[in-house]
C-alpha cells in the first residue's frame, strides 16, 4: 500500500494530487483554459510560466486537503512523457527536488499509462486484460492492456487525434476552446443525421483498410467543405446541426474500431480514457455497443477523463509496489510511446 503525492504538467492544467493506491486523498488541478482560449489552443511559452506560477501553492492546498504530512508520503511522482517540454520539466523538477529533500523515491511516469490508471480510481476492483479506447487532445489509440508496463499498440490515429479534430472544427464553427466541450454542448441541440459526413478509412499498401486505426482529417476537411458551401450560397450556419453531425460520425467511428478489435483480440472488457472519453455521444454509443455484443465497459468520472494529477500517482503506486523508481537523472521527452514505459525505471 503506497501513498503517493504526484505532479502533473504535461499540458496547460497544474496538477496534483495525493493517492493511497487507488484512493484519492486529495486531488488539486489548476486549468490554464481561460489563458489559453483567446489563442484557440494551448501556447506552450505560457503555459509553463504558469505552472512556475502555480505548483507550490498546488502542492500546499494538496497536503492541506488530505490532511497528511511527508512522513505519510512513501515516493514523489511526476509526468516525464510525452508533452510539452518547458511544462514537463517544471512538475518533474518540483518534484525531483521535493524527492531529494525529503528522502523519498521518484517515480518517473508516462502520461498515457496515467489516463489507463484513472479508470481504477473509480472502479478500484478492475484488473487487465483489456482494451483501453484512449482518446484525448494528442492521442487516439487502442490499447491492449496485459498486465502493469505491459501494453500492445493495436490501433492509432494517422493524423489529427481526435481532440485535435474536435478543437479545430469548433474553430470553424466558431465555438471557442476548448472544442470538445463545446462542440457536445452545441450537438445537444442539433440534429445528429443533418450531414452525411467521412469516416475516414486508412488505406493499406496492399489494398483494403486498417480496421483498428482512425484518420480525422478527411472529416475534418468534409465539415470545412460544408461550410464555405454554406457560406457561398449566403445560407446562415447551422452550427448544432454541423457540431452534432461531425460529433455523431467521430463517435460511430471509434466505437465502430473499438469494438471490431476487442472482438477479433476475444478481449471481453473495454476501458475508455483520455480527455474525448467525456464526450456524450462516445459514451452513449460505446454503452449500445457493449451491450450489444456482450461485452463489458468501463468510463473514469468526467472530473478524470481530462489531464490531473490522480491518475499519475494511481500508476506511480503500482509501479512502487512493485519495487519500481525511476533515476533522479531520468529527463523528459515530448514523444514516448507507451510500450516503451520499462525504460523509465530501475
Amino acid at each position: 500500500m503506497s501513498t503517493i503525492l504526484a505532479i502533473e504538467t504535461s499540458c496547460d492544467e497544474t496538477a496534483v494530487a495525493i493517492v493511497k493506491n487507488r484512493h484519492i486523498l486529495s486531488s488539486i488541478i489548476a486549468s490554464q483554459i481561460d489563458l489559453h482560449g483567446t489563442y484557440g489552443g494551448v501556447v506552450p511559452e505560457m503555459a509553463s510560466r504558469q505552472h512556475l506560477q502555480t505548483i507550490n501553492p498546488c502542492i500546499a492546498q494538496a497536503f492541506a486537503s488530505a490532511k497528511l504530512g511527508w512522513d505519510e508520503i512513501d515516493g514523489v511522482a511526476a509526468t516525464v512523457a510525452p508533452g510539452l517540454v518547458g511544462a514537463l520539466m517544471v512538475g518533474v523538477t518540483a518534484a525531483k527536488t521535493l524527492a531529494i529533500l525529503y528522502h523519498k523515491p521518484f517515480i518517473g511516469v508516462h502520461h498515457l499509462e496515467g489516463h489507463i490508471y484513472a479508470t481504477y480510481l473509480s472502479d478500484p476492483e478492475l484488473q487487465p486484460p483489456f482494451l483501453c479506447l484512449l482518446v484525448s487532445g494528442g492521442h487516439t489509440s487502442l490499447i491492449y492492456v496485459k498486465d502493469c508496463g505491459v501494453y500492445e499498440m493495436l490501433g492509432s490515429t494517422r493524423d489529427d487525434a481526435a481532440g485535435e479534430a474536435f478543437d479545430k472544427v469548433a474553430r470553424l464553427l466558431g465555438l471557442g476552446y476548448p472544442g470538445g466541450p463545446a462542440i457536445d454542448r452545441a450537438a445537444k441541440m442539433g440534429n445528429r443525421e443533418a450531414f452525411p459526413l467521412p469516416e475516414g478509412k486508412v488505406s493499406l499498401p496492399e489494398g483494403g483498410y486498417h480496421p483498428y486505426d482512425s484518420s480525422f482529417s478527411g472529416l475534418k476537411t468534409a465539415v470545412l467543405r460544408l461550410v464555405q458551401k454554406l457560406k457561398a450560397e449566403n445560407q446562415p450556419l447551422p452550427i448544432n446541426d454541423l457540431a452534432a453531425s461531425f460529433q455523431e460520425t467521430v463517435a460511430r467511428s471509434l466505437v465502430k474500431r473499438t469494438i471490431t478489435c476487442a472482438i477479433d483480440y476475444g478481449i471481453s472488457t473495454i476501458v475508455a480514457a483520455g480527455g474525448v472519453a467525456a464526450n456524450s455521444a462516445l459514451r452513449a454509443h460505446l454503452q449500445a455497443a457493449t451491450q450489444e455484443h456482450n461485452l463489458k465497459v468501463y468510463y473514469p468520472p468526467l472530473t478524470l477523463c481530462t489531464d490531473n494529477a490522480a491518475m499519475i500517482a494511481c500508476a506511480a503506486a503500482d509501479r512502487l509496489n512493485r519495487g519500481q523508481t525511476s533515476s533522479l537523472t531520468l529527463g523528459v521527452q515530448s514523444r514516448l510511446p507507451i510500450t516503451a514505459t520499462k525504460q523509465l525505471y530501475h
